[in-house]
């Protein structure tokens, strides 16, 4: 169900890196270390279909039963001890543990002659810190690339202090462990405002207006009586939303901490405008009186009260929709730290600190942090996807663009469920619909939108699939999935759901049924976290939500016949897709 990736794509992070209380959970044993034992052997017994041979290892990231009772088992593979990038599979099994099938990155068989390296890694350091102008190399990590026709040995260096990133400054490179060709380079942080809409946006002397809503903040907070640290409730003023209830801990009579032990200690802190690389680093925000903020940026309190506000509803969003407890799945709450860096007009998700970052705005274009409630949903789904499905770009250019139908999906599944946080949010002074960014002022009146993609000029995202996806821009390219879900969810033609006006074209002119977001979200949840892998294109994210609405509503429902239409009205069929060696040339 997935295709291969060309011999460039963003490295993976090795089956060491999965998160770590999954590991732990699995270690435990029990019922999922039994499912684990199961799939793992029914992956060697159907080698041809799994890839997997006698020298891998495969180390479980995640493990899931669905409602039904068919179980998934997500493997990182490593050979000979080495991690394998772009090895990744999932192996799934019926309630009896007995083999269904298996969805996997690679279409082949993943072999190397020798992990014997040639180049040394003190070169592959030197090499990787030359290549992204960086100040400082991490230990290099011997890794199989197997994302093209051929396997290759290679080292994965983390590259630091390179001056053209905003967030962290932090690169992955990967170097080729006998010629000492660099692969690829990316920066390791995902950026809401892409390198190339930042230049276009500066290029063209756009000042961005962003929409503010502050209301006055009611009085203090009686606070509680009784021993400490204890949960407590408070409102902080944001600079988005206005007025918001904050659950806080309470440290002290008059001592509070924006940190919500109800959604798993999900906290917000404050990075002194340092460019800092762990959450821990941050100064907590504390408050006497358990009233944040003032609703504009003369009080340090107000981003943070957006950010918090944000990170604790997209909590309750994964919670409440999917039953996902925390990014990673672990019951962790998510974490922010605001103030982020000198002069950063953007947000991120940053894998290695596992938490988002707000810059105060660049100056220049952006004069406002970038903590608007679907801002936030959108990236820390970036950290929900690298849980589950990993999608990696199949190329990154000089100015750190990212390219290719993978990273696209990132994209789209970001602003999928970008919105979905605000639809179940749904906050009068930020009224949920299909735009992404609504709130920051530019003046085509939102960054992308769902329902009709190519209305986003300034990305230039497209409507439709056609060969140029295969290497187009992830953000221009997330609206062919984007509009799927958009016309599995609601239809197509001309309608208006909550005060919002859309009108969603079909490739072909059909006319398409929507089922409703719930049954939509349910799809695409269940197809990212079960169905996808980090090479998967718009062919196979087709396949996967096929499947899941299968697995939900049954292959003779009306859902299934719909997801059907939705890919048909984006031009993503059975009949266009690309063959496997199409994928490895590309």
């Amino acid at each position: 169900m997935a295709g291969t990736a060309a011999a460039d794509t963003l490295p993976s992070r090795s089956a060491a890196q999965a998160p770590a209380a999954t590991a732990a959970n699995i270690a435990a044993g029990g019922v999922q270390a039994d499912v684990v034992k199961a799939a793992r052997n029914a992956a060697v017994a159907n080698a041809a279909a799994t890839g997997v041979t006698s020298a891998d290892t495969l180390t479980a990231k995640d493990v899931l039963t669905d409602p039904e009772g068919k179980r998934h088992v997500r493997f990182e593979r490593s050979q000979h001890g080495v991690a394998v990038i772009g090895g990744d599979l999932v192996v799934h099994l019926d309630a009896k543990n007995s083999y269904l099938g298996v969805t996997r990155s690679a279409n082949r068989q993943v072999t190397v002659p020798s992990v014997t390296p040639k180049l040394s890694a003190s070169d592959a350091a030197a090499k990787a810190a030359a290549s992204a102008d960086g100040t400082a190399a991490g230990k290099p990590e011997l890794v199989v690339d197997a994302r093209a026709d051929k396997a290759v040995l290679a080292y994965r260096v983390t590259v630091t202090g390179t001056p053209k990133t905003e967030a962290g400054a932090a690169h992955s490179v990967l170097v080729d462990a006998a010629s000492g060709k660099v692969i690829s380079k990316t920066p390791l942080s995902d950026a809401f405002i892409s390198p190339a809409l930042k230049a276009k946006l500066r290029e063209q002397g756009v000042q961005a207006t962003p929409r503010v809503n502050t209301k006055p903040l009611p009085g203090p907070v009686k606070p509680a009586a009784g021993a400490f640290p204890a949960q407590a409730t408070g409102s902080g003023s944001s600079i988005f939303v206005g007025n918001v209830p904050l659950i806080t801990t309470q440290t002290a009579r008059t001592s509070f901490t924006l940190k919500d032990p109800s959604r798993g200690n999900a906290e917000t802190r404050n990075a002194g405008r340092q460019q800092l690389g762990t959450f821990s680093s941050g100064k907590a925000f504390t408050d006497t009186d358990n009233k944040w903020g003032n609703g504009t940026t003369s009080d340090s309190a107000s981003a943070a009260v957006d950010a918090q506000y944000g990170i604790t509803a997209t909590f309750d969003y994964y919670k409440k929709t999917f039953d996902r407890n925390g990014i990673k799945n672990d019951g962790v709450g998510p974490h922010a730290l605001v103030h982020f860096g000198s002069n950063v007009g953007n947000a991120f998700w940053s894998p290695d600190c596992g938490c988002m970052l707000y810059g105060d705005g660049d100056g220049k274009t952006f004069k406002q942090p970038l903590v608007a409630l679907d801002v936030t949903g959108h990236e820390l789904t970036h950290g929900v996807v690298e849980a589950t499905a990993n999608f990696q770009p199949t190329r990154v250019d000089d100015d750190q663009n990212q390219f290719g139908e993978a990273g696209s999906l990132n994209e789209s599944f970001a602003d999928i469920f970008g919105t979905g946080v605000e639809f179940a949010t749904n906050n009068s002074a930020n009224p949920p619909n299909y735009l992404l960014g609504e709130k920051l002022g530019l003046q085509q009146t939102f960054l992308r939108r769902l329902d009709k993609p190519s209305l986003d000029k300034l990305e230039g995202t497209v409507d439709y699939w056609d060969e140029g996806s295969y290497d187009r821009e992830v953000h221009a390219g997330s609206g062919v999935s984007s509009h799927a879900f958009y016309l599995l969810a609601e239809g197509s033609g001309k309608k208006t759901i909550g005060g919002f006006s859309y009108d969603s074209p079909t490739y072909d002119g059909s006319t398409v049924t929507g089922i409703g977001r719930a049954k939509a979200e349910q799809i695409f949840y269940r197809a990212l976290s079960r169905y996808l892998v980090s090479t998967s294109d718009f062919h196979d994210a087709r396949k996967a939500t096929l499947q899941a609405a299968a697995d939900i509503y049954g292959q003779d429902g009306a859902e299934y016949k719909a997801v059907d239409a939705a890919w048909a009205g984006v031009n993503v069929t059975e009949t266009n897709t690309p063959s496997a060696n199409a994928n490895l040339k590309r």
